[in-house]
Parts: structure tokens; C-alpha cells; sequence
């Protein structure tokens, strides 16, 4: 696979756009509590669910866009493209912190729902805003469902080592990282969270997935796809979705007596914190399904009706950040307004529409900065 940053290259592997634009969908389906629209998106049919899709490609994505400019320039260069990257994510992280928290509150004192308080993690911070606030700046403090930038932080602040080290030697950086995730699994290692605890997604743990992705982006992928192809991993992946599926379903339905008690112990609770071995195995063989499936050179990705989902994904970060604000306004709207099946319908399209649209005006909006005045 191959992957550029301009989005009308030829070379360009449209695959990455369009995944992580149905990641960012599906972080926004899920994100609305109780939402019955929610229930096409794949958490609710195997272990993983979008948040290892957009690690994945996200490391994917970075290890090959900044390998070439180490190639084409040199080291300091990726490492200060990387930073500017990891700035980026903060700022827009803070900027979210901020109209997340002021709406939230804003509903709470104009509609009296002091229950979102607790529910979206905020009450602490609105009885002490300077401590909790300094804690947010830190990445120690996060309301709901604003923990996947953090860590995306996490993840890209050490890269620049990383990526020089997955280019002298991918294999063995590949192994070290393994090695980091078995250690953490067992230590208990997690970067603390504030006011106790640790992180919700521990970096020690997806960090794994995310260099898996940078990994993939830097080996032989003639190689890579061709062993992937194999009737062997096929049939394995094949097997390990089916099962993974039934348990799912079983576990979700409240069936857990019709299981043998071995298989609830293991699967349940499913342990996303610290990105539990069968999810990382579950999302593997998504992908090995996927990439069997449609080819970097598939007719189908050029359809027009799949555009908005490619755009969404070339614009991910502003396109994450308003599904998260928007997930908080839905679910308002459906708890002040009507929980049936249709409003819900109603309020998902418009969700993802809305998504679209600021996709579309980013691009516009760079298109129109990078061209000469």
C-alpha cells in the first residue's frame, strides 16, 4: 500500500481515506449514548471497534508520509514536521476541551439536566475549574469521550526516534514494541490520570497497534500482501471473526450462561484501557479481510457516493473534533427532544452531513491557502 499527502496523487491509497473516514463516522455514531443507529458499526459484531481502525491508520499514515521527508531531507526536518503535527492535535484538543465543557454547562444551567455533569465527567471541574483546567492542559484530566487525542499526543511525541529506528530495522523495532506491551500488560503501567486513575486509553498498550500501522507502511508490502493473501491466514482470519462475533452478540444480549464460563472470563469485560490481545487479533483479521477484498486498485473506490467518507478521512482531525461536539449535542437533542427510532435516524444523518460539510470546507479552505495570490 502506498499512501501521499496530496489527495489528487495517483499514488495515493484511497483505502486510508475512506477507512478512516468511517472511523470517524462510527466514533460518532458511537459517542451518542444509547443510540440505536449506533448498532450497524463493528464493536457491536467483534472485540475491536473504530478507535483501533483510526490508530491503526494513523500510524499507517504518518510513518509513511515522514519517512519520505527524512529520505528526501533529513531527520531534523520529519522531527520538526512531527512536532508541528503533535501541536496541531494539541491545540485543536484545547480548543475542543474548551466549547465541550462551556456547552455542556451552558445545557446544564439552561435546561437543569445536572445529571450530564456526571455523566460527561465535568462536575469536579466546574466546582474547581483552575485545578481541573491545569490538569486538562496536562492531558491528566479529560471529560468524556475526549481521550483518543491525548492519545494521539501520546503516541506521536516519541515517533521521531521510532521512526528512525523502524527504518534501520523494522523487525526488531516492531519487536521491542511488543515487548513494551507485554511489560505494561503485566506491570500495570499506565500514565496517571487526574484526579485518580489512569488513562482510559493506556499509550503503553496502543502504542502497539500504532507502530503495527507505521510498520506496515515501511516493510515490503509486496511481500506483506502477498503472505496476507495466503488461503492459510484467510481461513484463519475467517474463523477468528465468526467466533468473535458470536460472542459479541451473546455477551451484548445478556446470554452469558450459554457460554463456557473459560470464554466469559476471557472476553468479558472486553479490555479496550489496555487494548486486550483478542482485539488487536480482531481488528488484524479485519484487516486482512478487508485488504483481500478490495484491492489499492478497486473500481468501487472511485464511486462518487463514496467521496464524503474519503474527504472525512483526508480531513480527520477537524472532522473527529466536530463528531465528538456534535455526539454531545445528539444526544441532548434525543433525550430532550424524542427517543424514537426515527428522530434518532434523523439526528445521526444530520450528524454525519454536518461532518461532511466541514470536511469539505477544510479542503476548500487549504485549497484556497495554498494557491498563489
Amino acid at each position: 500500500m502506498s499512501y501521499e499527502t496530496d489527495p489528487k496523487n495517483p499514488r495515493r491509497d484511497l483505502r486510508l481515506d475512506l477507512f478512516r473516514g468511517l472511523a470517524n463516522w462510527a466514533i460518532f455514531l458511537d459517542h451518542v449514548p444509547n443510540n440505536v443507529v449506533a448498532w450497524i458499526t463493528v464493536r457491536n459484531y467483534g472485540f475491536s471497534d473504530a478507535a483501533e481502525l483510526f490508530v491503526f491508520v494513523s500510524g499507517f499514515t504518518v510513518a509513511f508520509v515522514y519517512t519520505k521527508v527524512m529520505q528526501k531531507k533529513n531527520f531534523l526536518a520529519a522531527t520538526v514536521g512531527i512536532y508541528g503535527s503533535v501541536w496541531k492535535i494539541y491545540v485543536a484538543y484545547i480548543l475542543l476541551l474548551v466549547f465541550y465543557v462551556v456547552t455542556i454547562g451552558y445545557v446544564v444551567q439552561r435546561y437543569g439536566h445536572a445529571h450530564l455533569l456526571d455523566e460527561f465527567n465535568i462536575r469536579r471541574l466546574i466546582a474547581d475549574p483552575v485545578e481541573f483546567l491545569k490538569h486538562g492542559l496536562l492531558l491528566q484530566y479529560s471529560p468524556l469521550n475526549l481521550d483518543v487525542l491525548p492519545l494521539y499526543i501520546a503516541l506521536m511525541a516519541p515517533l521521531p526516534p521510532v521512526l528512525w529506528l523502524l527504518v534501520k530495522s523494522p523487525n526488531c523495532t516492531l519487536a521491542a514494541s511488543v515487548m513494551l506491551y507485554v511489560i505494561a500488560r503485566q506491570l500495570g503501567w499506565n500514565l496517571p490520570a487526574y484526579p485518580s486513575g489512569g488513562w482510559y486509553f493506556n499509550p503503553f498498550a496502543w502504542q502497539l497497534l500504532f507502530v503495527i500501522g507505521a510498520w506496515a507502511s515501511i516493510t515490503d508490502r509486496d511481500v506483506l500482501e502477498r503472505n496476507l493473501r495466503s488461503g492459510v491466514i484467510t481461513s484463519l482470519a475467517v474463523a477468528f471473526l465468526v467466533f468473535s462475533a458470536i460472542v459479541t452478540v451473546i455477551l451484548q444480549k445478556g446470554y452469558a450462561e450459554a457460554l463456557p464460563e473459560a470464554v466469559v472470563l476471557i472476553f468479558s469485560p472486553n479490555d479496550k484501557t489496555n487494548l486486550a490481545p483478542y482485539r488487536i487479533a480482531h481488528f488484524l483479521a479485519l484487516a486482512v479481510i478487508v485488504a483481500r477484498l478490495i484491492s489499492k486498485d478497486a473500481k468501487a473506490l472511485k464511486w462518487p457516493i463514496l467521496r464524503p467518507v474519503m474527504v472525512c478521512g483526508q480531513q480527520s482531525l477537524e472532522v473527529f473534533c466536530t463528531g465528538v461536539f456534535l455526539a454531545f449535542v445528539a444526544y441532548f437533542l434525543v433525550h430532550l427532544i424524542s427517543d424514537t427510532f426515527a428522530f434518532q435516524f434523523l439526528i445521526s444523518i444530520l450528524g454525519i452531513a454536518l461532518m461532511v460539510m466541514v470536511a469539505y470546507f477544510r479542503r476548500w479552505s487549504k485549497e484556497g491557502a495554498a494557491k498563489p495570490s
